[in-house]
């Protein structure tokens, strides 16, 4: 463990202000894909298995079987299912559902532009840091003149060269992320379209049931 620690303390004297900005916007971007994880566990993305139920029972006319399914249901989209099979056919509340559709998706892409930015930041700051670094290393061939030590020299460069290594490594794995992250919200953009679309138009008419909660009317 102290070994690990010494070579990223010699990587950050290396690198210099660069390489530590680099080192933050990486914990930065850990934190935030973890955050992300356990936002979209918490809210069930993905797991729809009880809303899909909810919404086979819908069209095959059985009311009260989609509505007990649906009280089963963990999903950050089950209170949108519950609005959706009350009044889904209106106009109001089908703009309402759109609206409240839309603010459940930002939550869940909330923090999708830090990553973005920190995708598309830290290879130009790893440029950056190595053209700073060409800059240092030509600056002490100049100024040995006549009497220059090409291992110096090479040194110099690929020390430069450490910041854009460092800058790829840290946007490769959190544009990954991030396509992972965008990939998993559109399908459930997807499916809240789907299930809107079921529950205002079912296949089948509510059929009467055991109870006579639901029933065709006369």
């Amino acid at each position: 463990m102290s070994g690990a620690i010494e070579r990223i303390s010699d990587l950050l004297d290396l690198g210099g202000p660069v390489v530590a900005l680099l080192a933050g916007l990486s914990v930065l971007a850990l934190a935030v894909v973890l955050y992300k994880l356990w936002q979209f566990s918490a809210a069930r993305v993905g797991t729809h298995a009880r809303l899909q139920a909810a919404l086979d029972a819908w069209d095959a006319g059985d009311r009260g079987g989609a509505r007990a399914r649906l009280a089963e249901s963990r999903s950050h989209l089950a209170p949108l299912a519950h609005l959706a099979l009350d009044g889904g056919r209106d106009t109001a509340i089908r703009e309402r559902l759109e609206a409240e559709a839309a603010m459940s998706f930002a939550r869940l892409e909330r923090g999708f532009r830090v990553l973005d930015n920190i995708g598309q930041i830290a290879p130009l700051l790893g440029l950056f840091g190595t053209v700073l670094g060409m800059i240092d290393a030509f600056r002490a061939l100049q100024a040995a003149g006549s009497a220059v030590d090409p291992s110096v020299l090479a040194g110099g460069i690929w020390v430069a060269l450490l910041t854009t290594a460092a800058g790829l490594a840290v946007a490769m794995p959190t544009t990954l992320a991030l396509s992972w992250l965008e990939s998993r919200v559109t399908r459930e953009r997807d499916f809240a379209d789907l299930l809107l679309a079921r529950a205002a138009a079912p296949r089948a008419p509510a059929r009467a049931d055991a109870g006579g909660a639901d029933h065709v009317p006369a």
